[in-house]
């Protein structure tokens, strides 16, 4: 997946009200950028880490400038979570991701569960398989963790999936991790220990738990590489 152009390099002075972050451009101007990232974005908001913007043609936003990359203990991070259900599917469809393989359809934000959408979902004669993608951005000593904050939509969506595996279909919770210095895919139970209990019930009732590192490049970010999942 290409970023959109033209993209813009600059440093982070601060993040607040969760979605907008000030951000001094190499240019010397200053610019508010929105955030796509409802998470705390723990080790990836610190002031004075390098960023990388985008910026939307469309002039009736009132922040044109989106903050698309950090560079964070030696690594371009992506923090925009509109990313990894696209990374995903692209995974899917360039067969990358081989654990997905074989479906005749995907489609994105079908509604299931309640009031809930699923982010894809594939079909074809073996059934359907419902996919929940998650955004990992939190490193520590090799170890991605989800989630970075408290998540009582991730717990709502795991019951959700569990309840499709009950129904007959297949279900997987699929985590990209946007960052190259994740070896293994971990719950956060210091930040969530409910979510990291139901994520093992989870995978007790038969959802199936997958996780991808990204490859992210100032330019371009793609899924490479399989991690494995310690619970």
């Amino acid at each position: 997946m290409k970023l959109i152009e033209p993209l813009f390099h600059g440093t982070l002075l601060r993040r607040y009200h969760r979605f907008l972050a000030d951000v001094e451009l190499d240019d010397g101007s200053m610019v508010t950028a929105h955030t796509p990232n409802t998470g705390s974005m723990m080790g990836c908001a610190i002031p004075g880490s390098r960023v990388i913007l985008s910026r939307s043609p469309n002039p009736a936003r009132k922040y044109p400038h989106c903050w698309e990359l950090v560079h964070a203990a030696g690594h371009w991070i992506g923090i925009n979570t509109m990313y990894p259900n696209r990374l995903v599917r692209e995974g899917v469809e360039n067969g990358t991701v081989q654990e997905l393989s074989g479906y005749q359809s995907i489609r994105g934000e079908v509604p299931y569960g309640t009031g809930s959408r699923i982010d894809l979902l594939l079909s074809g004669p073996q059934g359907n398989c419902y996919v929940e993608v998650k955004n990992v951005t939190l490193v520590e000593e090799g170890s991605a963790l989800f989630p970075d904050a408290v998540t009582a939509r991730g717990l709502k969506h795991l019951k959700e999936l569990m309840e499709m595996v009950r129904q007959g279909h297949r279900a997987v919770n699929f985590f990209v991790v946007q960052r190259g210095d994740g070896e293994r895919v971990r719950p956060a139970d210091a930040i969530d220990p409910a979510y990291g209990a139901q994520l093992r019930e989870a995978a007790k009732a038969g959802v199936e738990l997958l996780a991808y590192r990204a490859r992210v490049t100032p330019n371009e970010i793609f899924l490479d590489q399989r991690l494995p999942i310690a619970l």
